[in-house]
């Protein structure tokens, strides 16, 4: 009986935490209709900056309940104005862009800011003194449960009480919650919304800061707290509800719970339940347990698909070129296998512009199908002794089955549901490679694959540009197609298209399935090319790096994610090369091309040929 209890209480401090982060991030969505994937940032700043300052900059106050308290504000003032200034710089120029660009703009900012805190705090982890006055545990049937954590399980209840009378009781909360219901509305009355939403940013990166520095004498402080916490984060602000402050308490206590007894009894399946108990909830209710419809602002559904005028010209330039690299007719080993990850990752943008540009389907976890063909062709090759054509048939195999039983249930949604299910399908199947170790090797993956030998590596480059080439040829074809006609009409007006006799679903799911086989191909080649396969390739950055290749390139560019790719793997490779602030300049980079153009690279060229014509 004390084990329970004990798994209980555990659940009910994580679920403390789960709601801070939660609120902060559905009340920003609330006012502000942004989908903050910054969010853990701020919870990240709160716990270093706090750790900081009772540890080595001010060890005195580690011995004092008072002043420890106030650190912990302070913390949460800090991330508090880092949110200020990220509104002001960044978020206030992403109001009313399409939730894919601000997802992943709020993408960069957590790059940023994860360099500028590796270079203002250093890479070490710190470990925070216990709170003053705190320090014991309570005994429950011979099991012990810290003090602290009962503290914070008083704070949740607390917290919520607090935001309920702030919102439903003084003017600002009136005008937050008119902002959020109608902001254009409020304008028109003569309200000012833009330092509603500016406050909105500021106490939800407070709430995050608030949380952060609460967790310091449970665990220590670190730089892989953002992403540790943003994930979980989001599945408890989709579970709940979008804009649902009450839906996040719930929501939140339900994950933290599971979360907690997960742990204990089902240890290498624990994250597999929590977004288990998301789709499980999606499934019957698809707003969240109290989520409303909401306008998230334009959808990524009014721009026509961009071919330019047939040129064979280029693409023989364009295959030339690229062949003559891979073939090392003008580059080095290090430089034909940097051809080469460009040409995969042009195949891996492809799969998933063809789904978001004609269908209108935003993905944030394509990485999941990658990783399913990259393990699928490399468990083939290692079991069963297959050569390179049966073990990519494999992969491909592999990725349209799952697609095929999960995309039932994806395109029956839309919008950040579908975005958060395909992160949760991503993160159950990094949750797999890593704990199945019999199978996959867990984090030693795996390694050894001989299915391109230095004999047959030059044929298997000029497969790369095959591939490659008739990727974008066969995207330009759908887009011309009948099949493409009836996409661009399901994603611009799905009603009337289903008034006209078209199967909305069915044509949703045939476009989602065969991106996920073109993903798996893509994943194969990877294995193929790398001779090795590793969880990672399921994780959010993979799924970010094919978000990045489309978006900035162009989505409704034919050539957008050509560009992209070579563009990316280009900045990653010399950035990465002797500057340890890469991934924080990178970031910088794809805020200022979210910023300046949201139609990606060739977009902005398009326009500039105009102007001069």
């Amino acid at each position: 009986m004390s084990f329970f209890a004990i798994q209980l209480l555990n659940g009910l401090s994580y679920a403390t935490t789960l709601f801070l982060m939660a609120a902060g991030l559905t009340l920003i969505f609330g006012v502000t209709r942004i989908v903050n994937f910054a969010h853990g940032s701020f919870f990240m700043l709160g716990a270093l900056f706090t750790a900081h300052w009772v540890t080595r900059w001010f060890p005195s106050w580690g011995d004092s309940a008072a002043l420890y308290a106030l650190a912990m504000l302070l913390g949460a003032g800090v991330a508090a104005l880092a949110g200020a200034l990220a509104e002001r710089l960044l978020l206030r120029r992403m109001y009313g862009v399409p939730e894919l660009y601000q997802l992943v703009a709020t993408f960069g900012l957590t790059l940023a800011l994860h360099d500028a805190m590796r270079w203002g705090f250093g890479p070490d982890e710190v470990f925070a003194p216990r709170f003053p006055g705190l320090k014991g545990a309570l005994e429950l049937g011979g099991e012990f449960f810290p003090v602290w954590q009962l503290v914070t399980i008083a704070l949740g209840p607390l917290v919520w009480l607090g935001l309920h009378v702030l919102l439903a009781r003084s003017r600002f909360g009136q005008r937050l919650r008119a902002a959020a219901q109608d902001r254009g509305m409020l304008a028109a009355l003569g309200v000012n919304p833009a330092p509603l939403m500016l406050g909105a940013v500021v106490l939800g990166c407070a709430l995050a800061g608030l949380a952060g520095a609460l967790q310091l004498p449970r665990e220590p402080a670190n730089l892989q707290m953002d992403v540790n916490v943003i994930v979980e984060t989001f599945v408890v602000v989709v579970t709940g509800g979008l804009g649902s402050i009450a839906g996040a308490f719930f929501a939140a206590l339900l994950i933290g719970l599971i979360h907690s007894f997960g742990v204990s009894l089902f240890p290498q399946a624990t994250l597999v339940l929590v977004f288990l108990t998301m789709a499980v909830v999606l499934a019957f209710r698809p707003l969240g347990l109290m989520g409303r419809p909401v306008a998230t602002g334009p959808q990524e559904i009014s721009q026509k698909f961009h071919i330019p005028p047939v040129k064979w010209s280029y693409l023989a330039i364009f295959i030339i070129a690229v062949s003559m690299l891979a073939l090392g007719g003008t580059g080095s080993v290090y430089a034909r296998s940097l051809a080469a990850d460009g040409l995969i990752l042009l195949i891996f943008g492809v799969s998933l512009q063809a789904m978001m540009a004609l269908g209108g389907l935003v993905s944030f976890g394509h990485a999941a199908f990658f990783a399913l063909g990259a393990y699928g062709a490399a468990l083939a090759h290692t079991a069963w002794g297959v050569s390179l054509p049966l073990a990519l048939a494999s992969g491909c195999a592999l990725a349209l089955v799952v697609a095929a039983v999960f995309g039932a249930a994806v395109v029956r949604s839309g919008g950040v549901y579908l975005a958060m299910l395909s992160l949760a399908l991503a993160q159950v199947v990094w949750a797999v490679a890593t704990q199945w170790v019999p199978v996959t090797g867990g984090d030693n993956g795996v390694i050894g694959l001989v299915l391109v030998s230095d004999d047959t590596r030059p044929l298997f480059e000029v497969l790369l540009v095959f591939v490659a080439a008739l990727s974008v040829w066969a995207l330009r074809r759908l887009s011309g197609s009948s099949f493409g006609a009836a996409l661009q009409a399901v994603r611009d007006a799905p009603l009337r298209a289903a008034a006209s006799g078209l199967p909305v679903h069915g044509i949703k799911y045939r476009i989602f399935v065969e991106s996920a086989v073109l993903a798996g191909l893509a994943g194969g080649l990877f294995a193929a090319h790398k001779g090795a396969v590793f969880p990672s390739a399921a994780s959010v950055a993979t799924s970010v790096d094919a978000l990045l290749v489309v978006l900035l390139g162009g989505v409704h560019q034919l050539w957008g994610a050509v560009v992209g790719s070579a563009l990316l793997t280009w900045v990653g490779a010399e950035l990465g090369r002797g500057f340890a602030y890469w991934r924080g300049a990178l970031g910088l980079f794809v805020m200022l091309i979210m910023v300046l153009a949201p139609s990606g690279l060739m977009g902005l060229f398009q326009r500039s040929g105009r102007a001069r014509a």
